[in-house]
């Protein structure tokens, strides 16, 4: 009797076993894994690291001035370019007022000429006297070029030299780390004090107050869902349990691969499939790495 008694329990909690296995796989229809949109900050110069104020865990905005590569040269270097300018601006000053001169002696040679023109009518002057003011009127006119190209020279200097300063200006603007998005450090590469280069990774912020949730689904279930389509996303809660929360699909792929080796059993692996990615809010209880499972409403 008690043969039996113990045969019909387990036939039962074998039963029950089953029916367990067949509502958790009912409940579910796709699994993966949570991830967020990372971002590595770094340097944009090169230099020492005078401050730095971020670690690992805090909350960051985005426009925040998260420290300063050391400037000293950099400032030095624009100093020696403004006063490079204003020199060249005072040569340029210089030419103006030489153009200036030679802009009145031919005014006053024009007037001479027009009265020897005058006369020449009356037979009150001769010839040679006109050309000789021709002459003269001629050489006014070359020493007017070669100056006003001198001028162009020089201002082109001028506008050679701002450029060179906004140069330095954009050096000393990227001399200050600015956090690009609104996110969580997640890790962070360098301290205070420390040299770094041009491109050297500083930290690396995410922002997880949305998460995505990567899973695969088969060609069959492709019909089912759609971009935009909200569904159910599972998260582990203790034991056996589950927290319910809401998601939306956000992608699809264009194309088929094969399963991840870390979904389900080698049968399953081999099977072509769709990577999907769902959009969920984060409260807090969502971390990168963390399991999940998609329910398709």
């Amino acid at each position: 009797m008690y043969k039996k008694l113990f045969i019909a329990i387990t036939v039962f909690a074998a039963a029950l076993a089953v029916s367990g296995c067949s509502k958790n796989d009912k409940r579910s229809d796709a699994f993966g894994n949570f991830e967020a949109v990372e971002t590595i900050v770094s340097s944009e110069s090169s230099g020492k690291l005078v401050e730095f104020n971020v670690e690992e865990g805090s909350i960051l905005d985005a426009n925040y001035v998260a420290g300063y590569i050391d400037t000293v040269q950099l400032n030095l270097k624009k100093k020696q370019l403004e006063a490079t300018k204003n020199l060249t601006r005072t040569k340029f000053k210089n030419v103006s007022s030489q153009i200036a001169v030679y802009q009145e002696q031919k005014r006053v040679a024009l007037k001479e000429r027009d009265r020897i023109e005058r006369l020449l009518k009356d037979n009150a002057a001769t010839g040679k006297q006109l050309d000789d003011i021709n002459g003269n009127i001629d050489v006014i006119n070359k020493q007017i070029a070669a100056v006003e190209t001198q001028n162009n020279t020089t201002n082109e200097e001028l506008k050679n030299y701002d450029v060179q300063i906004k140069q330095i200006e954009d050096q000393l603007g990227k001399s200050s780390i600015i956090n690009p998005v609104k996110g969580t450090v997640i890790m962070k590469y360098v301290e205070p004090n420390e040299v770094v280069s041009f491109g050297k990774p500083l930290y690396k912020i995410a922002d997880l107050s949305v998460m995505e949730l990567r899973v695969y689904v088969s060609g069959t279930q492709l019909p089912e869902i759609k971009i935009g389509q909200n569904v159910k996303v599972l998260i582990d809660n203790g034991k056996d349990g589950f927290t319910n929360m809401e998601g939306e699909i956000s992608w699809i792929s264009s194309k088929a691969e094969f399963t991840p080796k870390i979904i389900q059993t080698k049968e399953e692996r081999v099977n072509l499939v769709y990577a999907v990615k769902v959009r969920v809010k984060n409260d807090g209880a969502i971390k990168i790495g963390m399991p999940g499972e998609v329910v398709f409403k």
